[in-house]
């Protein structure tokens, strides 16, 4: 498997289809984290798009592993100061995915009400334990990603998780879930 910026390299050096893979592998992911900002699925798509075009016009040099805290960290910048006149907060409302057509219906109204009651759950938390929450469990991201999309540092994030995830099972076992893994 070809990484991250290995495909970014490959765009750069002139073949398109390093550009056609990383747009594959995070547009949508990527639309969905900035919607989380701007709670407009139209805009989010515009930003996620300005968001490449903005690494592939300006071509800056990304160490190896950090290519999706780049992309994620330049789509932030570009949600808050699309936002910038108004209190902003991450929020989860929109980062539902469509269900499997294979899934049996009763598998799939149990896990939409578990869903429901995480974002509900999630949304009672502090933003920023949210944020770091969704990067690093959602998005699959390290700490250390994590901290450089966010501004932060590691230190900070380990606790920001650490925090969130005690926040959230309180959260969750008043909702009536008790098999909350830590």
């Amino acid at each position: 498997m070809i990484s991250d910026e290995e495909l970014y390299r490959q765009y750069i050096s002139g073949d398109e289809t390093g550009l056609d893979e990383l747009m594959k592998k995070y547009g949508d992911p990527l639309t969905l984290y900035i919607n989380g900002y701007l709670h407009d699925v139209h805009e989010a798509e515009d930003l996620m798009i300005e968001a490449f075009s903005y690494l592939f016009t300006k071509k800056p040099r990304i160490r190896d592993g950090g290519f999706k805290a780049y992309l994620y960290k330049t789509a932030r910048h570009m949600a808050l100061r699309h936002k910038s006149r108004q209190r902003l907060s991450f929020n989860l409302d929109d980062l539902t995915e469509e269900p499997d057509g294979q899934i049996l219906v009763e598998e799939v109204v149990q896990t939409k009400e578990r869903d429901q009651i995480l974002h509900f759950c999630m949304d009672e938390l502090n933003p920023d334990y949210r944020e770091s929450l969704y990067l690093t469990y959602f998005e699959g991201m390290s700490y250390l990603q994590a901290a450089e999309v966010m501004g932060k540092s590691v230190k900070q994030i380990t606790n920001t998780v650490y925090r969130g995830k005690e926040r959230l099972r309180g959260l969750l076992e008043r909702e009536g879930i008790t098999n909350v893994e830590p």
